[in-house]
C-alpha cells in the first residue's frame, strides 16, 4: 500500500488555551504554537480557532509523486477539485468539509518497547512484581493512530476516502460505519452516519494495556468530567480503549493492542450489527459516546448538513 499512515490532524476549537493544557497533560509533546508531537510520529496534532469544534485537516502520508499523481487522477476522476504538486495534493471532502492533506512523508519507525511480560496459567514469563504497577512515568503516546468522523452522507464520505485517497475497507458496523484503513492498522478513519459533521475523536497509541490505565488514570485525578467510556476491548480492531474528552467536546482515545492488516488478501471485512463491533468486553457505551451531548448545538451553530 503506497498510503502508509496518518502525518497530523488539526482540530478546531473555541477555547485555545484550556484545549492545549488537556493535550499537554494527555501526555502530547507541547511544541510550542498549538502543535503536539508523538514519540514516533512527530508533530501529529495542531490546534487552531473556530467557533465550534471540528475536524479542520487530516494529513495522510505517502511515499512519493507517483502516489501524488494517482491520488490527483482519482479525485479529478471524481469530479472533486484538488490542488497538487510533486509533494502535496490538499482536497475537501465534500460532505464533512475536512481538508484532506496527502502528503510525501516518511514512513513511521517505530521505537521498540520490550514486550510486557505476563504470566498465564502453566506459563510464567515473569518473577516479581508486574512491570506495569512499577512504572512511574508520564504517559507518552507513541503515534496517532486514527480519527473517527460524522457524515450526513457515509456513501459519499466513505467513496472519497477509498475510490478517491486510496484507502481499504476494513469492516462495517451495519449501514451506519464503515472503518478504512491507510497502513497496515486495522482503520485509520472511521465514517460514521450522523446528522451533521463533526468530529467524534482522535486515536492515540500507547505501549500496551498498563499504558492506557495509567494514562487514563491520571487524567481523571482532580478531573472526574473527563471520563467517558472504559476499560474495555473493542471487537472491530480488537484494541484495548479508554475514551476521555476534551474542553471542547471532543474525544480522546488511548489504545494499545490493535488488529494489523499487512497483506490485503489475509483480511475480509464484516458488517458487524449494532453495538456488536463497538466492544467485546468492558462497560457498555454510555448514551453520551454514541450521541455526543453537544450535536444539536453543532446542527445549529454551523451550516445545514449536506446530504
Amino acid at each position: 500500500m503506497s498510503l502508509h499512515r496518518l502525518t497530523s490532524v488539526t482540530i478546531g476549537v473555541p477555547d485555545l488555551d484550556a484545549t492545549t493544557a488537556y493535550y499537554d497533560a494527555f501526555g502530547l509533546e507541547h511544541r510550542g504554537g498549538n502543535v503536539f508531537a508523538t514519540r514516533d510520529g512527530g508533530e501529529q496534532l495542531r490546534l487552531v480557532r473556530t467557533p465550534t469544534r471540528r475536524l479542520v485537516e487530516i494529513g495522510i502520508g505517502v511515499d512519493d509523486a507517483d502516489d501524488i499523481a494517482r491520488i490527483a487522477t482519482n479525485l479529478e476522476r471524481l469530479g472533486v477539485p484538488r490542488g497538487f504538486d510533486a509533494h502535496v495534493l490538499r482536497a475537501t471532502e465534500p460532505i464533512t468539509e475536512v481538508v484532506v492533506r496527502v502528503e510525501v512523508a516518511p514512513r513511521i519507525v517505530a521505537q521498540p518497547v520490550p514486550a510486557t511480560p505476563y504470566n498465564g496459567p502453566g506459563r510464567v514469563e515473569r518473577n516479581g512484581r508486574a512491570p506495569g504497577v512499577l512504572r512511574t512515568g508520564a504517559v507518552r503516546p507513541k503515534k496517532l493512530g486514527h480519527a473517527v468522523i460524522g457524515t450526513t452522507n457515509l456513501h459519499a464520505t466513505t467513496g472519497f476516502f477509498t475510490d478517491g485517497i486510496g484507502f481499504r475497507i476494513s469492516d462495517y458496523i451495519d449501514d451506519k460505519g464503515a472503518f478504512m484503513r491507510c497502513s497496515v492498522d486495522h482503520h485509520n478513519v472511521l465514517a460514521m452516519a450522523a446528522p451533521v459533521a463533526y468530529l467524534h475523536h482522535t486515536s492515540w497509541q500507547v505501549d500496551d494495556i498498563d499504558e492506557v490505565g495509567r494514562g487514563a488514570t491520571a487524567m481523571l485525578e482532580n478531573h472526574p468530567e473527563r471520563h467517558v467510556w472504559g476499560l474495555g476491548r473493542h471487537h472491530a480492531g480488537s484494541n484495548f480503549f479508554w475514551y476521555l474528552k476534551d474542553p471542547a467536546g471532543n474525544f480522546s482515545e488511548y489504545y494499545s493492542d490493535m488488529d494489523c492488516i499487512p497483506e490485503d488478501e489475509i483480511w475480509e471485512p464484516e458488517v458487524w450489527k449494532g453495538a456488536e463491533g463497538l466492544f467485546n468486553w468492558g462497560p457498555p457505551p454510555p448514551p453520551s459516546f454514541l450521541h455526543p451531548e453537544d450535536l444539536a448545538e453543532l446542527m445549529t451553530g454551523r451550516h445545514a448538513p449536506r446530504s
